[in-house]
């Protein structure tokens, strides 16, 4: 592991330079910008110099005309000193605007830095002749890197000459830098005193260079550089050290402390899962201490040989600057925050306030007319979620990245996404609203939706669930049931009872007035059957060959009305065979051979086992009659 780590070290300081040295297109077009306004600014001075050298001459020339008119002519005497006067008062504006004007852009326009070695010594804002402001900087980097090559270098060597318009730098006849009128107001300085700082910052800056790269101390720096990578090595054993430790630590409390991980009942980890996720966990964070432990280290080795300082910079600010804009925009971000937080809670109030009242109307404290109790809940939500959507778009303007267009175009392409991938689902969603409020049948109710018969287990927004009398359970979308009849036998059992009712054939040879005793008789025998009111027959029809009757009996219990109808079928046979009356069937009827039908006394609705009747038919009787 250990020559891993060395290799990408190694790698990594070999890479560095090559990163260092690729050209910067932003800082490219920053230079060219502090040129051009510069440059401008230079050509501004130069007309205000000019102007200030011609006003000179003039004030020269007037001095000597003064200094040659005889003391008798006073009037000629007064107009020269007045002219000299309006010279040297334009000559002090035009110096002031000049001052301000270079004041007010230096606020705005940095300098070109003259940076050699490692510190920059001075910045430089004018142009001079031909070459701008970033063109003399560089020049002027180039020769003092000259001096450093110059073996026999020597601060004395260097002089400052005057001359009309410049105070120069020379070293061995070699021009260094000009110091002008221009950089001297840049500076708030004379030329001279400038002229003087330069000179001393350009001496120190050589001889320190010097020093720092002689053979001494960069064999110094060297074994400083080998003992920070011996303790980086040190740092990364101890590392790994310490973390075995703790992962052996960790397996051996697999089964004690460490005993999975459930969600109540769920085992979602068991203990060896937990362990050995545990152990994954402490890897990566290793390797994150390792990763920082090196990082920081490279800083500290670039930082020890002069040329390789920049690298030591370049990598410290990786790290700072990131951290320094997460925090200026973290505290930027305050503002919008605290208004984030305070309409939250402001909604959330709304909301508190709205559940409120619902969770009333649901108890019955609070009645509303035409408002009904099992309303409150669906229709909170229906305004919960407008308060929500409500929320969202007053809060939207301040979350961060509102105004990105990446923000945007998220936003809209998830909400083309939404319109066109639910469009069955928001239907659905809209029925079973609907639903809600018309109130069509309850969680419990007996209903008969389209083709399909059951109790109603589930009502959501989406699809309605029905337990059939089977144990079927079939999901109806609720769009569906909106375009579907819907047949609730429980709505009014409960006050009214439901009428179960079913048909009976019976010929003409029999008194109608027994055949309604002997129904009500059955619909009394029957279990859940309600005594009152009490069940009654209609004749629905006068056929050819015998009557329909219909029994209706009420019942308050519609959950069970195949058993109720069973049980009723079995009395109607029961009464009817007790009477020795044979029921007729609408495209069918039997003879039983001509005899009658003896029907044992103890054969009741109550005797638990039935005796057979065998019936015989005849082929003729088998067939439809006209």
């Amino acid at each position: 592991m250990r020559p891993i780590l060395l290799y990408c070290l190694l790698f990594i300081i070999s890479t560095l330079p090559l990163y260092a040295q690729q050209p910067d297109s932003a800082n490219e077009q920053v230079d060219s910008f502090r040129n051009a306004a510069l440059d401008q600014q230079s050509v501004e001075l130069q007309r205000l110099r000019n102007a200030h050298l011609a006003d000179s001459v003039r004030e020269q020339q007037l001095q000597l005309q003064l200094r040659t008119l005889q003391s008798s002519n006073n009037q000629k005497k007064d107009a020269l000193v007045k002219e000299l006067a309006a010279l040297r008062s334009a000559d002090s504006v035009r110096l002031s605007r000049q001052r301000r004007r270079v004041d007010s852009l230096r606020n705005i326009v940095k300098g070109f830095p003259v940076k050699p070695f490692l510190d920059t010594l001075f910045l430089i804002y004018s142009k001079q002749g031909s070459f701008t402001a970033g063109e003399r900087a560089d020049a002027v980097v180039t020769r003092i890197r000259k001096l450093h090559d110059d073996y026999r270098f020597s601060p004395d060597s260097l002089q400052i000459i005057p001359s009309e318009s410049t105070t120069d730098i020379v070293y061995k006849g070699d021009l260094i830098i000009a110091v002008s009128e221009q950089d001297a107001m840049w500076m708030n300085e004379s030329r001279e005193m400038l002229a003087r700082r330069y000179k001393t910052a350009i001496s120190k800056a050589v001889i320190n260079y010097k020093q720092q790269t002689s053979w001494r101390t960069l064999l110094k720096e060297a074994g400083l550089a080998l003992l920070v990578i011996g303790v980086l090595v040190l740092v990364i054993y101890l590392i790994n050290r310490v973390f075995s430790k703790i992962e052996r630590w960790v397996d051996s409390l697999t089964g004690s402390w460490i005993k999975g991980v459930y969600i109540r009942t769920y085992e979602l980890m068991d203990g060896k899962q937990e362990a050995a996720f545990i152990i994954s966990a402490l890897t990566f964070f290793k390797w994150v201490v390792i990763l920082v432990a090196v990082y920081l280290a490279l800083p500290v080795l670039f930082g020890i040989f002069p040329w390789t300082q920049n690298f030591s910079q370049v990598l410290l600010s990786y790290i700072t600057t990131p951290v320094k804009r997460i925090l200026a925009s973290v505290w930027n971000y305050l503002p919008n925050f605290f208004t984030i937080v305070v309409l939250v809670l402001v909604f959330r109030y709304v909301l508190r306030i709205f559940r409120f009242f619902k969770n009333e109307i649901e108890r019955g404290a609070l009645s509303l007319p035409g408002f009904y109790p099992d309303w409150a809940n669906p229709t909170y939500q229906i305004i919960r979620v407008l308060i929500l959507a409500f929320m969202l778009i007053v809060i939207f303007p301040y979350m961060p990245g509102s105004d990105s267009p990446i923000f945007k175009g998220v936003s809209v392409f998830v909400g083309v996404l939404f319109t066109f991938g639910s469009a069955g689902a928001l239907s659905n969603v809209v029925a079973g609203l609907v639903l809600t409020y018309m109130r069509a049948f309850h969680k419990g109710d007996r209903v008969k939706i389209g083709e399909v018969s059951g109790d109603i287990i589930e009502r959501s927004l989406l699809v309605t669930r029905i337990r059939t009398t089977k144990n079927e359970i079939i999901s109806i979308p609720n769009s569906t049931v909106m375009n579907s009849h819907t047949v609730n036998y429980s709505s009014d059992a409960p006050e009214k009872g439901l009428i179960l009712y079913t048909t009976v054939t019976v010929g003409y040879d029999i008194e109608w007035r027994s055949v309604y005793k002997l129904l009500t008789m059955a619909a009394d025998r029957t279990e859940m059957v309600e005594k009152d009111p009490p069940p009654f027959v209609l004749q629905l029809s006068l056929d050819d060959y015998y009557i329909t009757y219909q029994l209706n009996a009420y019942t308050k219990q519609p959950n069970r009305q195949a058993v109720i109808y069973s049980k009723l079928f079995e009395n109607v046979q029961d009464v009817f065979n007790e009477a020795g009356i044979e029921l007729m069937s609408p495209h069918f009827y039997a003879l039983r051979d001509g005899h009658d039908i003896n029907i044992p006394k103890s054969y009741s609705h109550t005797n638990d086992g039935a005796k057979a009747i065998q019936v015989k038919f005849s082929d003729e009787h088998k067939r439809d009659k006209p």
